[in-house]
């Protein structure tokens, strides 16, 4: 017997962060994984970050010069929780002792929206 896919009614609604973070330590893919879900179970605990349904999608390392190295991507996340996950992505401060900021650059309800909107990749 084959398993039944939910109709798109009674799946969850996502939407799409796009975000930059700025280091002075090159961070990679599983870096940003790390610190958003650490930062995520400081400040809400297991039971709210469950709800999150967080997935980082894609991240883009560029060269920012001297003052480090700037990480653009984006992270999936339930439509009820935004404002939830933008608040704990806020609070990372500090990676290897050493200085980080990670600013949401908008919200969109698709990965491509979100990338022709905030991320502006230049081909």
């Amino acid at each position: 017997m084959k398993l039944k896919i939910l109709p798109p009614t009674l799946r969850n609604n996502k939407h799409y962060i796009s975000f930059e973070a700025i280091s002075t330590v090159p961070l990679n893919r599983t870096d940003v994984i790390s610190l958003i879900w650490e930062s995520s179970l400081n400040f809400h605990g297991e039971c709210k970050t469950s709800k999150f349904d967080l997935w980082v999608m894609k991240v883009w390392t560029f060269e920012s010069g001297k003052n480090g190295n700037l990480i653009k991507g984006i992270i999936q996340c339930n439509r009820d929780e935004v404002d939830s996950v933008r608040a704990a992505m806020t609070l990372i401060t500090r990676f290897k002792g050493k200085k980080v900021v990670f600013h949401t650059l908008g919200i969109s309800g698709t990965i491509k929206s979100g990338i022709k909107k905030f991320i502006k990749l230049e081909n």
